[in-house]
């Protein structure tokens, strides 16, 4: 069956640059409202709302959610380093606008774990570059500061802050500039630069970041007074300094964190194993933030036990695309990348004017959302009316809720990043990259620092990556008995390798990086190296250019050394094959200096008498290859050089051999019938 290319004349790049712009400046009353409406998906779908059927699980799925966000809002705001109101205030701001702007119906947008960690460490860094002092001492209103006002305060540009509504600045500033980026990612479509942050790169740096968390609440369940340190190794540094304040430890800390610890990790077992008869998730870390409350409260324990406890609340008011995209793949329904994009971004831009941090989709609690019957972003809306209860009415009782027992609910939410540690033998018998990966990003996060070790994951991730393209699988093919198929002869059995022929097959890209790696491979693999063999043969022709004179040889001997016949005859190493079959079809690419090499090749082996042959090359790189005349002046060599199945080439070469054995005998006979 013979294919023939489709004939394709691509439009001129002038005309369809201009056509591109046309179609995107040209506005129109459909168009504007389209986008309009575009920018809120709610307008769209909350009319279609179907009230009977959707109402009761959105309804549901909301309260859980909501009686999940408010212990976590408040716990994660020591991770941030900012005031437990922040904390409420940012979940109630992300849902409602999440709710106008996002299309997954499933993602609960808020704060998380490593998020505010993350927040925090910019907050805290800030925060002692202003003159604050970071230590946890007994008077929260003692700071040492370096500036010429009083010691709770310092004068930035004109503005006295304390060291609370300072550390919300940095916060809010952060904040608004994620947002700011987010959305330029949405506006320019940079949502796929995600895929670049591998798998086991993101496990291992969210299982550092967990042991990191774990260490820096650690001294809130022993009750220490201990500096917050600053800089690279925190982990290290922050342990030392709880085991060389071990003997301070609060003793009434140590038995709540105990208490609640147990409690909620019994909670978490529970629910796991029989998530199956319950409805609804355990609202485990509502109930030890109610009864810890009630105990701190009537127990007095700030007062008799010096428990650090939170204060007072005021009442008031890129992984996120791919987990919009999971759930909206297990429902049946599509999301829009660049909207989630631009609803995250919204979601910290808009909220950053009402003194909150930054936000994205949480896993954890989406789950939940999916798995209590959420139908529609109306759960959102009921969560946020949740806090919006909590922050016009409770907030204030939780004046006498211990620090350790909100530390307990972080270390307590960090289980299944901390279990991802047992994974490691199964990860290295799977994949030994990945698993060093993962290592490498996590050892990074932890012995470093959270920021260090993610650029330090994902830089070594993508190395890992070079190096594999670098240094691919390459092998020799043979063929199986009685059909067309060829394949390794290392890995598979009763295959047969062509007679004076290698198939070789390179399986990566072919360009720049890995070129020397692709020629160093096929020389090694058919056991000749051109360039060496030419050099030897040349070397052994001067040789043998300097014994003839002395050798006595007829005349007929000496015609044929002067036209170098005799002398080729003398030197010439008999080589095992006379063709090389290129399987192209695991390279998908190739760039100029992969066609370079394969142009040298040809070159280098036909001097050796040696032709090389390409087969099941894919559509670009036979278009690459014609555009640098590999084939020749318009291709003329095409049909010689070019074969769609590595059995067609074989073919090819056996039978051009052939031929020209059977020439080369034709001409033997008729020089011997003239003798």
């Amino acid at each position: 069956m013979l294919l023939e290319r489709r004939v394709r004349r691509p439009r001129p790049t002038l005309s369809v640059l201009k056509s591109r712009i046309k179609e995107e400046v040209a506005c129109s009353v459909p168009r504007a409202r389209t986008t309009l409406l575009g920018f809120f998906p709610v307008v769209t779908w909350l009319p279609k709302y179907k009230l009977r059927e959707y109402v009761w699980g959105d309804l549901m799925s909301g309260l859980i959610i909501g009686i999940i966000l408010v212990p976590q809002a408040i716990a994660y705001c020591l991770l941030a380093g900012v005031e437990p109101i922040y904390g409420l205030y940012t979940s109630f701001f992300a849902n409602i606008i999440y709710f106008f702007m996002g299309t997954s119906r499933h993602v609960s947008v808020g704060i998380f774990s490593l998020m505010s960690l993350m927040v925090g460490q910019v907050v805290e860094k800030e925060v002692f570059r202003a003159g604050f002092d970071l230590n946890d001492g007994p008077d929260p209103g003692s700071f040492n500061v370096t500036s010429n006002l009083s010691a709770a305060t310092v004068d930035v540009m004109g503005v006295v802050y304390s060291k609370e509504s300072y550390a919300i600045g940095i916060a809010t500033a952060l904040t608004l500039l994620v947002g700011i980026y987010q959305v330029l990612m949405a506006v320019f479509r940079l949502g796929f630069v995600s895929v670049y942050l591998s798998a086991p790169m993101l496990d291992g740096f969210a299982t550092g970041a967990s042991f990191t968390i774990l260490t820096v609440q650690a001294k809130y369940l022993l009750g220490l007074k201990i500096p917050r340190h600053q800089g690279f190794g925190t982990v290290v540094v922050t342990w030392i300094n709880i085991f060389a304040n071990i003997q301070n430890t609060n003793v009434c800390d140590l038995v709540t964190s105990a208490i609640c610890i147990f409690v909620l990790v019994a909670g978490k077992e529970l629910q796991e194993r029989y998530k199956s008869r319950l409805k609804i998730p355990l609202p485990t870390e509502l109930v030890v933030v109610a009864g810890a409350t009630l105990a701190s409260h009537f127990g007095n324990l700030n007062t008799v036990y010096a428990s650090s406890v939170s204060g007072h609340i005021p009442t008031g008011f890129a992984f996120t695309v791919s987990l919009s995209e999971m759930f909206a793949k297990k429902n049946g329904y599509t999301v829009r990348p660049n909207q989630e994009m631009l609803a995250i971004g919204c979601c910290n831009i808009i909220p950053s004017c009402f003194h909150c941090f930054t936000t994205s989709a949480a896993l954890a609690k989406t789950m939940v959302k999916d798995s209590t019957g959420c139908q529609t972003q109306v759960s959102s809306l009921v969560s946020a009316l949740v806090v919006l209860l909590v922050l016009l009415f409770f907030a204030p009782y939780f004046y006498a809720l211990q620090k350790c027992v909100l530390a307990c609910i972080i270390i307590v939410s960090l289980r299944g990043a901390l279990r991802k540690i047992c994974d490691i033998p199964a990860k290295w018998r799977a994949s030994r990259a990945d698993a060093v990966v993962w290592l490498v990003a996590m050892s990074a996060t932890v012995l470093i620092s959270v920021e260090i070790g993610l650029l330090v994951g994902v830089v070594f991730s993508m190395l890992c990556v070079i190096f594999i393209m670098q240094n691919p699988k390459v092998s020799l093919l043979g063929r199986s008995e009685d059909s067309n198929l060829y394949e390794d002869l290392e890995d598979y059995e009763n295959l047969a390798a062509p007679v004076a022929i290698r198939v070789f097959r390179f399986q990566a890209p072919l360009y720049y990086a890995n070129k020397e790696s692709f020629l160093k491979a096929l020389y090694g693999a058919v056991g000749v190296d051109p360039f060496m063999e030419l050099t030897c043969r040349r070397k052994a022709e001067k040789k043998a250019a300097k014994l003839l004179p002395a050798t006595s040889v007829s005349k007929d001997d000496l015609e044929k050394h002067k036209n170098g016949a005799l002398r080729e005859g003398l030197v010439r190493r008999e080589l095992e094959f006379h063709t090389i079959v290129l399987d192209c079809s695991a390279i998908p690419f190739i760039d100029s200096a992969g066609m370079a090499a394969f142009i040298g090749l040809v070159k280098d082996y036909g001097e050796l008498g040696v032709a090389v042959l390409l087969a099941s090359c894919n559509t670009p790189v036979i278009d690459t290859l014609r555009r640098g005349a590999f084939f020749g002046e318009k291709d003329r060599d095409m049909g010689l050089r070019l074969f769609f199945t590595v059995h067609d080439a074989v073919l090819a070469a056996t039978s051009r051999v052939a031929v020209a054995e059977a020439a080369a005998a034709t001409e033997h006979t008729a020089d011997d019938s003239q003798v």
